[in-house]
């Protein structure tokens, strides 16, 4: 079963006039969007790191985060822990040759998340 990291967050209704603007297209006329909240997700200290295990990878052309998280973790929907660990939240922020840490096992780091 996958843990989600929208677990315990609240949903709003976003009704900011720019934010209907600008996704018209997507969801027409609706006076309010709903979406969840930001999560705040705090990075762990430098001891949690430590007791952590991490797989090291050289980010290469094609690489992805939900690729690298299917063949860690066998699901790629926790791609986003990945990017969380190495605070690089999208691949565009990743650069060919950059070292990515892959923590490791999947289990001890959603404790660390609370999750």
């Amino acid at each position: 079963m996958t843990i989600s990291r929208y677990k315990n967050l609240n949903i709003m209704a976003n009704n900011d006039v720019d934010y209907r603007k600008r996704f018209a297209k997507r969801y027409g006329k609706r006076k309010e969007l709903l979406h969840f909240e930001t999560q705040i997700l705090a990075y762990p200290t430098f001891d949690e790191i430590r007791e952590l295990e991490s797989a090291n990878h050289i980010w290469s052309l094609g690489d992805r985060y939900y690729k690298l998280a299917h063949d860690h973790y066998g699901n790629s929907k926790y791609w986003w822990v990945i990017a969380w660990f190495n605070k690089k939240p999208t691949e565009q922020h990743v650069e060919i040759g950059d070292l990515i840490k892959i923590p490791l096992p999947l289990n001890d780091v959603l404790n660390t998340f609370g999750l």
